[in-house]
């Protein structure tokens, strides 16, 4: 079985929203406030109307472990994506989610170049991006207001031939 990306449908919609509010991801989010379920179920049903949107599941063992979006820019070839995973994730799941987003992206989207954006005191994200070959494109400086501070915002780029085939991502 392994590890798999499916379509996120309403059914998902609880889960996804334990994820999202569990603290140590919150923290990491433009939006930490704590999310009520008709606020994530209005985000679910405009998201899910707009073409430019992905909202996926990653699943390990057909067991749901984590949230991946792309969001196509102006440029139909270009996305930014954006991800979570469930806090009692096995050790390892976050790669595993990465390379088969990376692949979804790439060979299902047909995407040109995945684009990330990390708040800048996030520096294991900003690792985990390097080390599946993002680079660093820029520095946003005290771009994010969190409420109490301004925060940096690290902006990554991989571009599809930087990874040559679904067998490497992997």
């Amino acid at each position: 079985m392994g590890s798999k990306l499916r379509v996120m449908t309403e059914a998902d919609l609880e889960q996804v929203l334990l994820w999202r509010n569990h603290p140590e991801v919150r923290r990491y989010m433009y939006t930490s406030h704590e999310i009520s379920m008709d606020e994530h179920r209005n985000w679910f049903i405009g998201a899910s109307l707009d073409q430019a949107l992905h909202l996926l599941i990653y699943e390990q063992e057909d067991k749901p472990l984590g949230f991946v979006n792309f969001t196509r820019t102006r440029c139909r070839e270009i996305a930014d994506w954006g991800f979570y995973l469930a806090p009692e994730a096995p050790k390892g799941s976050g790669r595993k989610l990465g390379n088969s987003a990376l692949n979804y992206a790439f060979f299902e989207l047909a995407l040109h170049k995945v684009c990330g954006q990390v708040l800048g005191f996030n520096e294991r994200s900003i690792e985990f991006h390097k080390a599946l070959g993002f680079k660093e494109e820029g520095r946003l400086r005290e771009q994010h207001f969190d409420g109490s501070q301004f925060h940096d915002v690290v902006c990554l780029g991989l571009l599809k031939y930087e990874k040559q085939s679904p067998a490497e991502i992997k």
